[in-house]
């Protein structure tokens, strides 16, 4: 009687013991769901794109700020230049006849046109063929560092006596100031493009397209009249690919100077 019921106890014990072991094996091979704390927050774009969320927000927020930037800036040097935009008005004005401001369509972000606002530094009807074949001349030469070929068009003499010193100081370019207000340009940025410069391009230097057009910038501190036409491109294309608020700051800083040494 004592033997079966040992033996019953015996049994149970068993089972007992390979019911736990295989629940606890279960347990253990179960794969760890993450909880909502793990996953990271990250937001979907229309084209399905993953997009982190911090970084988009940053990303506006750098938008807004430059944008802040541009308008005040822009703003404070146009009432701060007040008398000097007079007075070089009024000696546009005596100096030749026609208009006080250059009008010329040229192409800004996405290749969107839009007009360009400057300085009339030329004779009125001046016709643009040997800007033109400048042009083409600059893009075709093979030595980028001959400066007495690539230097920027001097002996033009289609240009005023008045136009000559305002292109020395750069002053011809003050009145975008106004593209900058109307969110046109930049203050800083590549050079606003000309329609029939384009052909000349190479495909990677359509990336300067990917932002607005500027005053100043990356290529008007980094030589200027010294680099030749393919280097400008180049820079313009490296700015539009790695633009910051910091860059610009660092580009506006070193303007100044930077006309400096052109005008000399």
């Amino acid at each position: 009687m004592s033997s079966r019921t040992n033996d019953g106890e015996l049994a149970r014990s068993c089972e007992s013991i390979a019911s736990s072991s295989v629940l606890a094996y279960q347990n253990k091979a179960a794969p760890t769901t993450p909880t909502p704390r793990q996953a990271p927050q990250r937001v979907s774009s229309p084209h399905g794109v993953a997009v982190d969320a911090k970084l988009a927000a940053a990303r506006r927020r750098s938008k807004a700020v430059r944008r802040t930037l541009d308008v005040v800036v822009a703003g404070i040097l146009l009432l701060l230049l007040l008398p000097l935009l007079l007075i070089i008005a009024i000696s546009v004005k005596l100096d030749s006849r026609g208009p006080i401001l250059f009008r010329q369509r040229r192409l800004g972000k996405d290749m969107h046109p839009f007009t360009v606002l400057k300085f009339r530094t030329m004779q009125t009807g001046a016709a643009h063929d040997l800007h033109v074949r400048y042009i083409a001349q600059l893009a075709t030469t093979q030595n980028g560092h001959d400066t007495s070929e690539l230097k920027k068009l001097t002996n033009d003499p289609r240009v005023t006596r008045v136009g000559r010193v305002l292109r020395r100081l750069s002053l011809d370019e003050l009145p975008q100031l106004l593209n900058v207000l109307a969110g046109r340009m930049w203050l800083v940025g590549p050079r606003p493009a000309i329609e029939y410069e384009i052909q000349h391009y190479e495909p990677a230097h359509f990336e300067r397209f990917n932002v607005r057009p500027g005053i100043t910038g990356l290529w008007q501190v980094s030589g200027r009249n010294a680099l030749g036409f393919k280097d400008m491109l180049e820079l313009d294309a490296e700015y539009a690919a790695t633009a910051t608020l910091g860059k610009d700051l660092r580009i506006l800083a070193r303007t100044p100077r930077a006309a400096i040494r052109n005008a000399a």
